[in-house]
């Protein structure tokens, strides 16, 4: 159903962005060719990558007129094949997006570029007393405007929530070229439907971002952090819910399981940390705020929690420098996993107080199917991230018998009362399991939404629906 581009076409584009910005070099295609999600490579026909508002609107005008498909795209550090552009067609590249257009200290609030990096906004911030606490795992290299196509969350969401609860505004180009506001630069706004939540999470398949407004809010002035070690990882996965249960809300608190930490130490070796052999687990917790003596109360509470579950010693971050080696610990494991073998990242999600029996359910599950699998993630938002390992499994057995494995650990997130996704969204590789977690009527009322918005199907097309 889609044009094929021809000279016309790059014509059109080098005219619009200027020669610079236009790329049809083999090198330039396959490395757009791929994200983070396992693997997988499909080719655009072109790179483009537009500087301004207007440039895209042209893009996606034009594109629109004859459809030809354009696939949006970050930093590529996605998980689920959503800046994979399946169907060819224009790559169209963010990454010249990358202002800071302003930080309003008197509102607490931020306009930004969306090709701008998270911790590069997180920093600038920062140094003005203020805090944008979304931070997923790839915050050093990952754009803020795939943050918002996927609603990204991180460590501290336990605490502080996603990044939908921090935009307040976007400036989006539609399929068709319009360019729009979705909302207002206020904390209240109920003015109609809620465009700006809609674009949050959509994947890039219903606008592109152009321009955030951020909600900021104080930065804290300190924290402490705690590695929690435990003889059994269900054990771990027991005292999360008891430590929310004793009044207590950590700002982060991860999971990781004994060969998420291995891994990661032999890919960082610079990184000192030694584990005892009957250790299978760790909490990473930390506890911010601005009053040092509570923090060292509620340090001592979850302590006193932990001690019921079979833990060993735990180790006090005494430094900066110790508290970012336990970060990087945790922070690296999905680099250390994918030096090791190809992989598939499931982004499972279940209510906190049932991580014991997905945990467990994962691991019986791997059994049956033959797989290994390496877990950790945001265990104080009930977010468990599955790495299935490939290894030395058969291409059919990774193509095939796999996939029944990942059906049934969906399966067992949505009977735990959770879903298929907390952070990574659907995308191309996930997009078979939906009906898992969602009925046909909401499949539909999406879809609706989705022709509504683009009705030649030509932004980011074959991500989310068949």
């Amino acid at each position: 159903m889609y044009k094929n581009i021809n000279s016309t076409d790059i014509d059109f584009f080098i005219q619009t962005c200027g020669k610079s910005c236009v790329s049809t070099n083999d090198d330039d295609l396959l490395y757009y060719s791929k994200d983070h999600t396992e693997d997988l490579s499909y080719l655009p026909q072109v790179v483009v990558k537009p500087a301004n508002v207007e440039q895209v609107s042209a893009i996606l005008s034009y594109c629109h007129q004859h459809i030809i498909p354009v696939t949006p795209r970050g930093a590529g550090t996605g998980l689920s094949g959503g800046a994979l552009p399946v169907c060819g067609g224009v790559l169209l590249s963010m990454e010249k997006f990358n202002t800071i257009i302003e930080i309003d200290e008197r509102n607490l609030q931020a306009t930004v570029e969306p090709g701008v990096i998270n911790q590069v906004f997180q920093e600038a911030v920062a140094a003005k007393g203020l805090f944008y606490p979304p931070d997923p795992a790839s915050r050093g290299s990952c754009f803020l405007g795939g943050n918002i196509a996927h609603c990204s969350g991180g460590p501290r969401a336990v605490k502080y929530g996603v990044t939908r609860d921090y935009v307040l505004n976007l400036q989006v180009v539609l399929p068709n070229g319009n360019i729009i506001w979705t909302g207002a630069n206020t904390l209240k706004n109920s003015t109609g439907y809620s465009l700006t939540h809609l674009m949050i999470g959509s994947e890039g398949t219903l606008g592109v971002v152009t321009k955030i407004v951020f909600k900021l809010i104080p930065l804290p002035a300190t924290n402490v952090l705690m590695l929690i070690p435990f003889k059994q990882a269900d054990k771990a996965c027991e005292a999360v819910a008891a430590i929310f249960k004793h009044g207590i809300v950590p700002s982060a608190l991860e999971f990781m399981e004994r060969d998420a930490i291995d891994w990661t130490l032999r890919y960082n070796p610079d990184i000192v940390l030694n584990i005892a052999d009957d250790i299978q687990a760790h909490l990473l917790v930390e506890l911010d705020g601005n009053n040092p003596d509570i923090l060292m109360d509620q340090a001592q509470k979850v302590s006193e929690v932990v001690s019921q579950y079979n833990c060993a010693d735990i180790l006090f971050a005494d430094t900066e420098a110790q508290k970012n080696d336990l970060w990087r610990i945790r922070r690296k494991v999905a680099e250390a996993v994918k030096s090791n073998s190809v992989y598939k990242e499931e982004d499972t999600v279940v209510m906190r107080a049932e991580l014991p029996k997905l945990l467990k359910g994962v691991k019986s599950i791997g059994n049956k199917y033959g797989f290994q699998s390496v877990c950790y993630g945001h265990a104080g938002d009930g977010n468990l991230h599955v790495n299935i390992i490939k290894g030395n499994m058969s291409d059919n057995d990774w193509n095939n018998t796999v996939t029944l494995g990942i059906k049934e650990i969906f399966e067992l997130c949505v009977s735990l009362g959770g879903t298929i996704s907390g952070e990574h969204g659907i995308g191309l590789v996930q997009k078979n399991y939906l009906s898992i977690a969602q009925s046909q009527v909401q499949i539909n009322l999406q879809k609706g939404i989705k022709e509504l918005f683009d009705p030649h199907h030509i932004l980011n097309p074959g991500k989310i629906f068949n």
